[in-house]
């Protein structure tokens, strides 16, 4: 009779994970020992005590290092800009007023000491409040001067010069203060602010339009393709209001509005106008998008962009309010 071998009865002794798994190879000896970047504690006061004259050295290059970089990430940031307002401009600055105040006003602190002083803004004279303009107001002014001046009686010798000078002296007190309320009533400064919303917007559409651009720059399309024979376009006639330009002009001015509005004592609690905001500001992202895709290196974006002072932040990447 053959010897009796005892063994492990079926498979479930091996289930162990000592049997299942091969066992680890042991860790060669060949690779070589990885140094961490970083210093203990320990480590550190050991070099510096070894060579403190070198260890001084270390800590001025990577003190001057860091000063270079916190300077150089704050000029990307000056670049970059906000996404709301971008780097301001004295023509955007100028919107606060509809292009009737001559200087900007001056930046104060908290107690009332002057930090910035107020420098030149571009002004448009010309437009007044109730979609008028200066020449038509003048004009309208004297026509109705002729119409109201008195009349001078044909036969001289049965006219009375005194009179005829008293009604003068009336007529010309009375135009005189006609005119002084006609000027207070389409003056912009005592509008509102839904006035100088529309006063901008002509400005916008005088500055921006391509009515205007396309005769005042020097280059306003981008530079043809090599190989490909440009399409000369007509020239636009009337003012313009459909182009892109335009209408981010016009979505700045409603931005800086209402940014101005939500900056105030109480702006954080409107949920309304933050949400206006934000949908002006995408809005805006789109078309900037879309014109610098269509018209980058042309006369009209860097017009565009050097005017409005739009900087990266506001087409590129994400925009948070």
């Amino acid at each position: 009779m053959p010897p009796r071998i005892s063994c492990p009865q079926g498979l479930r002794s091996l289930t162990s994970t000592c049997l299942l798994r091969p066992a680890p190879s042991p860790a060669s000896s060949l690779q070589p020992l990885m140094q961490k970047a970083n210093l203990s504690r320990k480590e550190k006061i050991r070099r510096m005590k070894q060579d403190p004259y070198g260890w001084a050295q270390a800590q001025q290059r990577k003190a001057a290092n860091v000063k270079r970089q916190d300077e150089l990430e704050k000029e990307r940031g000056e670049k970059w800009g906000s996404p709301v307002h971008g780097i301001p401009t004295p023509f955007v600055e100028s919107f606060d007023s509809g292009g009737q105040q001559e200087f900007s006003k001056p930046v104060l602190d908290e107690d009332g000491n002057v930090l910035e002083e107020p420098h030149p803004l571009p002004t448009s004279p010309h437009i007044m409040n109730y979609l008028l303009t200066k020449e038509e107001l003048d004009k309208a002014i004297s026509h109705s001067e002729k119409l109201t001046e008195p009349l001078v009686a044909e036969d001289r010798s049965i006219a009375d010069p005194a009179t005829e000078e008293e009604n003068r002296l009336e007529h010309a007190a009375k135009h005189a203060k006609a005119v002084a309320a006609l000027q207070r009533i389409a003056s912009l400064s005592n509008g509102s602010a839904k006035d100088i919303k529309h006063a901008n917007i002509r400005r916008c559409i005088e500055t921006f339009g391509r009515h205007h651009t396309d005769i005042a720059l020097e280059r306003p399309a981008p530079p043809p393709v090599v190989g490909v024979v440009p399409i000369l376009k007509p020239v636009r006639a009337g003012p313009d209001t459909g182009s892109s330009e335009v209408q981010i002009a016009i979505l700045t001015t409603k931005i800086r509005a209402l940014a101005s509005k939500l900056e105030g004592e109480k702006g954080n609690r409107d949920k309304n106008n933050k949400r206006s905001l934000r949908l002006l500001c995408h809005k805006r992202q789109r078309l900037l998008r879309y014109m610098e895709r269509k018209e980058r290196g042309s006369g009209r974006w860097e017009h565009m962009i050097e005017t409005l002072g739009l900087s990266p932040a506001t087409w590129k990447e994400q925009i948070t309010l």
